[in-house]
């Protein structure tokens, strides 16, 4: 063999040794590249999550809803107000009945006029305690007046009894005055039947 035979065979085997070791060295260096760079990356996602996070809750406000405020008050006031124009046609038309009954009973003694018989029952039965006019029934449409208006919501039993007070004092200045016994007498079993359902609900009872 000659001598520049073996200087190619060792030139190309040492060229081999050389680019392998180099080639090693490489594949080193990227993984250790890669490997620090997935960490870094892992560290800045990391990092960005948790300070965004902070960052939003401190950035978050909240905002009360004014429409839906505005439509609640606006209910809220239509359902007081029928309330109060209930109880104040209820109890005038319940006084001019025990008006007109109770001045038929002065007529009828004194003999300025008479009456049949239906009409002096039809009367009488209408003021009676549980007549149509009477302490019991009109103190139960009111009361069903009022949980029908509010759906039942016992936070709004309160406001209901307001309204029906409200109501009440608009029907005696209607008047010109106190309303017969018999409007009083309504007046106490409609504010025993709003304790009552204060009770049943566990809220608190106004005084």
């Amino acid at each position: 063999m000659s001598v520049n035979g073996v200087t190619s065979v060792n030139a190309a085997a040492g060229y081999s040794y050389v680019s392998s070791e180099v080639t090693k060295e490489n594949t080193k260096a990227e993984e250790k590249t890669s490997s620090q760079s997935k960490a870094a990356d892992t560290g800045v996602v990391y990092e960005h999550s948790e300070e965004t996070t902070k960052a939003s809750a401190k950035k978050a406000t909240y905002k009360p809803d004014t429409n839906l405020i505005n439509k609640l008050q606006a209910e809220t006031e239509a359902r007081t107000s029928q309330l109060r124009s209930l109880v104040e046609q209820l109890m005038g038309k319940q006084a001019k009945t025990f008006g007109d009954a109770t001045d038929m009973w002065k007529f009828l003694k004194n003999g300025d006029y008479t009456v049949d018989a239906a009409t002096k029952a039809q009367a009488q039965a209408d003021i009676a305690e549980d007549g149509y006019w009477g302490v019991n029934q009109t103190s139960d449409r009111i009361i069903s007046f009022a949980t029908a208006l509010t759906g039942g919501d016992p936070d709004k039993i309160e406001e209901m009894r307001e309204a029906f007070k409200k109501g009440y004092e608009k029907a005696e200045k209607t008047w010109g005055g106190k309303l017969p016994e018999i409007s009083q007498q309504t007046y106490d079993a409609v504010m025993k039947k709003f304790d009552d359902l204060a009770a049943q609900n566990g809220t608190t009872v106004a005084k």
